[in-house]
């Protein structure tokens, strides 16, 4: 399993370490979750990045307060489509907008004024997060003293999350973090008043332009009560009855882990890890669950009744699809997760590359994967687009910081990151995983390009 220096790497040779071509028999994985060598613009984001756009801020009743300059909040404001069904969720931006007199005399003053002044504005609130940033690790804000306070005088939870984005080396410690504080600040602080045998949990499903509406139905229609889906369209009075569950279902495997094995070793309850992505993870998903609860034949009949409906549409883009190579470039799970939806389309996975990896997901991937796939941590721009002209991929499935100098370099590209036009979850949502597939590789645009460019050179 060679290791890999692109060109543009030459002045940071420590980069090797971390791109790898699959070998025929070995399980070497890539050096993953380390700090990013000085000088490697990279594509990851911060721990503060982790906790509020990933974890906290899908809650859809809660007040998002950012504690920090303007630029924390201005750059996290609605720009993941976590949808909910509230109108104050997304619509609008909280921060403590932190200036230089803040920094010298401290923001606590601030931060608690802004709390009580949110909360009278928007009292229909259920809870106020509050995300402490890089300016309040530096000048030592106690959050918690603050918090505590203002959580006596709204009569509302008030939750502190010490995120400061400079903590961790990419924005997964961020995860780990909203899940901690979540766990030891709300879950398990109000019991179930009505349990049943087949109460579950959903974790690590965030609503992506509808997911958690497109996997909900089928657990419903399974027999299981979902309690709370964390933290997809949630009510923040979800959160708090979690552990009552008989059984948790992790999706997102990186960001979402974290809690399942709290909730475990503190109250016994089992999780087992899912893939909800197209028709043979989403009836694995089933099943497993469907053995657990002892609903297995409801499960074999919604198997067969759902894949009976999407299966001539798959098949349809199946046949307009088959052959094409694929460059999939995720945060880390649905790098992986989505082999296999690729392999269902005839499509062959040939470079696979995540922002925040850690080294379970890098086996996964690479168990995944064919030999010869080109596996990449962390990847930077200049490499993305040195690989890509190298490559040449009939698709670039990645984030909208990549959509560009795709188009730039002749090469389609489906947003991965928040969707073209989702769901893509579940069967339903595979048909418009494929659709979008569909309209950008075999859009007649393509047609048109006399010389594909290379970006690279003028890089």
């Amino acid at each position: 399993m060679p290791l890999v220096l692109p060109k543009c790497d030459a002045p940071i040779p420590e980069r090797k370490a971390h791109i790898l071509v699959k070998g025929s028999a070995e399980s070497i994985i890539p050096a993953c979750n380390i700090q990013t060598v000085p000088g490697d613009m990279t594509e990851r984001g911060c721990a503060f990045a982790g906790c509020r756009g990933v974890v906290g801020g899908p809650i859809k009743d809660a007040i998002q307060l950012v504690h920090g300059p303007i630029g924390c909040a201005y750059y996290t404001w609605g720009t993941r489509r976590n949808l909910s069904d509230t109108a104050l969720h997304r619509k609008y931006c909280f921060s403590t907008d932190l200036v230089e007199n803040d920094v010298v005399f401290g923001g606590a003053e601030k931060l608690y004024s802004s709390i009580i002044e949110s909360y009278k504005l928007f009292p229909e609130a259920r809870a106020v997060l509050v995300y402490a940033t890089c300016v309040v690790g530096l000048i030592g804000d106690d959050l918690e003293a603050v918090c505590k306070k203002a959580e006596k005088e709204i009569g509302i939870r008030v939750i502190p999350f010490w995120c400061e984005g400079f903590r961790g080396v990419s924005q997964s410690l961020g995860h780990h973090i909203a899940n901690k504080a979540l766990f030891d600040y709300v879950v398990g602080t109000k019991e179930l008043q009505d349990p049943t045998p087949y109460d579950m949990n959903i974790i690590g499903e965030f609503n992506i332009d509808g997911d958690a509406w497109a996997i909900k139905p089928l657990f419903d229609e399974l027999g299981v009560r979902v309690l709370s889906i964390f933290t997809g369209n949630a009510s923040f009075d979800d959160l708090p009855p979690m552990h009552a569950a008989k059984l948790n279902i992790v999706q997102c495997q990186r960001s979402s882990t974290y809690i399942a094995k709290m909730i475990q070793d503190k109250y016994g309850t089992p999780f087992i890890n899912v893939s909800l992505f197209g028709i043979k993870q989403t009836s694995k998903a089933l099943r497993d669950v469907g053995k657990f609860f002892n609903l297995s034949d409801k499960a074999e009949e919604i198997i067969k009744e759902e894949t009976a409906k999407i299966k001539p549409k798959i098949d349809y883009y199946r046949r307009r699809l088959e052959g094409k190579r694929v460059m999939v470039y995720q945060g880390a799970p649905r790098a992986w997760h989505w082999v296999r939806l690729f392999e269902e389309l005839g499509m062959e996975v040939v470079v696979a590359a995540t922002t925040f990896g850690h080294k379970d997901d890098y086996e996964k991937l690479v168990a995944k994967v064919k030999e010869g796939t080109l596996i990449i941590d962390n990847p930077n721009a200049p490499e993305l687009v040195e690989i890509i002209a190298e490559y040449k991929p009939d698709l670039f499935v990645s984030g909208l910081k990549e959509k560009y100098f795709s188009y730039k370099q002749g090469v389609p590209f489906v947003n991965g990151h928040s969707y073209e036009e989702g769901p893509y979850a579940a069967f339903s949502g595979f048909v418009n995983f494929a659709r979008d597939i569909d309209i950008a590789v075999n859009h007649p645009i393509w047609k048109m390009i006399r010389q594909k460019p290379s970006l690279y050179k003028e890089i």
